[in-house]
């Protein structure tokens, strides 16, 4: 059956805000958020990181993170997106593998304590899975943002939040609005602190 372009837009509304609907999202910003904040008591850094859609989220909430919150006279959150170094994604993609893009950056920058937040709609992509594998050597806190049911990303992840579809659009736009609606309460309960 054939939509116009209204019908469309109501559908696709209405499909993302049921999306919405649920504690997962309160109850996994309010873990995020207890993790980030020790995380810049402690200078340690947190890292960003997906393929694709997600790279894009990667590179974007590593900057609010790490600007949007900037408080006069108080530590800033380290930040920093993984996905974003093309020359170096592409020597360790052509001299060991793909998957380990990710992982060896965590090796190289990673430590205890430190942050490692994957994104991936399908909780499967294997450089994550990697990265994930390596931040959990490390005794860094792991988090993943996820889409159709977790995939075997959720059992890597400390504090995994899995978006309840199967629709990669309605992941990625849940992606960014959870994302923003972190970046914004770090920068607003700190400013109002």
């Amino acid at each position: 059956m054939s939509e116009t372009p209204q019908q469309y837009t109501a559908r696709y509304v209405r499909e993302t805000i049921e999306c919405l609907n649920g504690p997962y999202i309160a109850d996994g910003l309010a873990q995020i958020v207890a993790a980030m904040v020790r995380a810049r008591a402690e200078g340690r850094l947190i890292f960003f990181f997906g393929n694709g859609g997600s790279a894009a989220t990667s590179s974007h909430m590593s900057q609010d993170i790490g600007k949007l919150t900037i408080t006069e006279g108080e530590k800033r959150f380290r930040t920093l997106s993984l996905s974003d170094p093309v020359s170096l994604i592409l020597a360790w993609a052509n001299d060991k593998n793909y998957a380990e893009i990710f992982a060896e950056q965590i090796k190289s920058h990673g430590s205890r304590g430190d942050i490692a937040i994957g994104i991936s709609g399908s909780g499967n992509s294997p450089n994550v899975l990697r990265a994930m594998e390596e931040a959990r050597k490390l005794g860094m806190t792991t988090v993943g943002f996820i889409g159709m049911g977790g995939g075997k990303l959720q059992a890597l992840c400390d504090i995994p939040i899995v978006v309840p579809s199967h629709n990669m659009q309605h992941i990625e736009d849940l992606h960014h609005i959870m994302l923003h609606l972190l970046a914004a309460y770090l920068r607003d309960e700190r400013a109002a602190a």
